[in-house]
């Protein structure tokens, strides 16, 4: 699946299963144990530089324009209406900021189409791959404590962490999991025993069996099971599980009081959007599935439109007492090139270069900066943006495997850059052309050993 299509992740942070159960299933696996006593390595006074440094943007002196005259964000609001008119798309949310302000963080059609009720601003969506921007902002507030760097060697917090090759096994750097750059074949590898109900701690053993690309840090390939062990190295670092950690290190701070982890987590929210999937009579209600909610840190977190408006306050800038300047600077730096990631639809028009950075990828569209990710799982997507240059964040998600509201995104970025109208989006607004198409998802590739037998639902495109 894609950029979010399948992440599930644990417990939710605010129901927590017992210590003794977690720290048992801990116990269990084989090489990945990680020993209640685990501590954080003694970092050296004068700690030598990492191996790979990562580039440092000094956004606090860099100018920012305004939005592009003409960007109009009740004509957005009008679009995403016309989407869920006639349960075209169920139900959607949108937040919008810029320059520090929330300009829009609204709830459009049901929660669920059999039982309906009104979509709003604290309605919780599923987040899947979004999540991963929150691992990557975990990570990065305990590099800011000392507790950890981001060269620290994964081997060292999680013992039993094994690779096919036991030089690269010591090697692989907590960056390097955030950035997708572990080193491994396959794409999205061992995905499809997580959709199969294998735990978590099971499939992380099979790691020590899959096929070697590169020497960590030299190369891509998109992971869940993998990009999950930084929740293993929080634990490792803390001696709090990371759902605990997420909830008091970055939801709590920063305000986002409908957030949560898990299933237990979004099934306990006072209201939350369904999943929908397609029949031959429309739309279909279903369950939750909780496969991707097992691997929290790739796909684990639930949020409303009012938890995007300060999550995205916050990767713009605005609340430095919580995510100072050059922690922002370096989450959102590229660390390793996606080339692959301009092939379809929007971004092959308007992409010019691509990369991952951690736990975000990084886009020149069409000259502009935009950090940005993406998120599926059965019956939820996802998509958010930030331009630094013009200080604007976007989020948009949904409760359907519709590929609809995915033009919303481009539209937006487009007015904000003043760039011609372009074909994106299936709405009859006049917004400078005609109705709008929406973009085509890409066809499926065929899925190499260790990758789902679909997308992965929790990896993005």
């Amino acid at each position: 699946m894609r950029d979010g299509r399948n992440h599930r992740s644990a417990k939710a942070g605010r129901a927590l299963a017992p210590r003794a159960l977690r720290l048992a299933s801990l116990a269990l696996m084989l090489g990945l144990a990680i020993p209640s006593t685990a501590r954080t390595p003694t970092l050296s006074a004068t700690p030598p530089p990492p191996t790979q440094p990562l580039p440092y943007r000094d956004t606090a002196t860099r100018a920012v324009e305004p939005p592009a005259a003409g960007f109009d964000v009740a004509l957005f609001e009008a679009m995403a209406e016309q989407l869920v008119q006639g349960q075209r798309v169920p139900g959607m949310a949108m937040t919008i900021v810029q320059g520090g302000r929330v300009l829009s963080a609204r709830g459009y059609g049901v929660t669920d189409v059999a039982r309906p009720e009104p979509v709003d601003g604290h309605t919780v969506f599923r987040l899947a791959s979004l999540s991963k921007a929150f691992a990557g902002t975990m990570a990065g507030l305990l590099v800011n404590d000392g507790s950890l760097r981001w060269d620290s060697r994964v081997a060292d917090y999680v013992p039993g962490f094994r690779l096919a090759d036991e030089a690269y096994t010591r090697k692989v750097t907590v960056s390097d999991l955030l950035s997708h750059s572990v080193g491994l074949r396959a794409h999205n590898a061992y995905d499809r025993d997580i959709e199969a109900n294998a735990e978590y701690y099971t499939v992380a053993q099979k790691l020590a069996d899959a096929p070697m690309q590169c020497a960590p840090g030299q190369c891509y390939a998109y992971q869940n099971v993998a990009f999950s062990l930084v929740g293993d190295v929080v634990f490792a670092a803390t001696g709090k599980f990371y759902e605990q950690e997420v909830q008091r290190r970055i939801f709590e701070p920063l305000g986002m009081s409908d957030a949560s982890l898990g299933l237990t987590g979004i099934e306990s929210s006072s209201r939350w959007a369904r999943p929908h999937v397609r029949s031959r009579n429309g739309w279909v209600a279903i369950k939750p599935k909780p496969t991707y909610y097992r691997l929290p840190p790739a796909a684990g977190v639930n949020a409303s439109a009012s938890d995007m408006a300060q999550w995205l306050l916050a990767h713009t800038g605005h609340r430095p007492d919580v995510l100072p300047a050059p922690l922002l600077a370096t989450l959102h730096a590229p660390v390793v090139p996606t080339p692959g990631e301009m092939r379809s639809g929007w971004r092959r028009e308007r992409v010019n270069s691509a990369a991952y950075a951690l736990g975000w990828r990084v886009f020149d569209y069409a000259g502009e900066e935009v950090v940005f990710h993406a998120g599926a799982v059965q019956g939820y997507r996802g998509l958010t943006a930030i331009l630094p240059g013009r200080d604007l964040g976007v989020a948009i998600l949904w409760n359907s495997e519709s590929s609809l509201p995915s033009g919303m995104l481009p539209t937006i970025i487009d007015q904000a850059l003043g760039l011609p109208a372009q074909r994106w989006l299936d709405v009859d607004v006049d917004f400078g052309s005609d109705n709008l198409m929406v973009e085509r998802q890409e066809a499926p590739a065929t899925p190499a050993r260790g990758t789902s037998a679909r997308r992965a639902a929790a990896s993005p495109r």
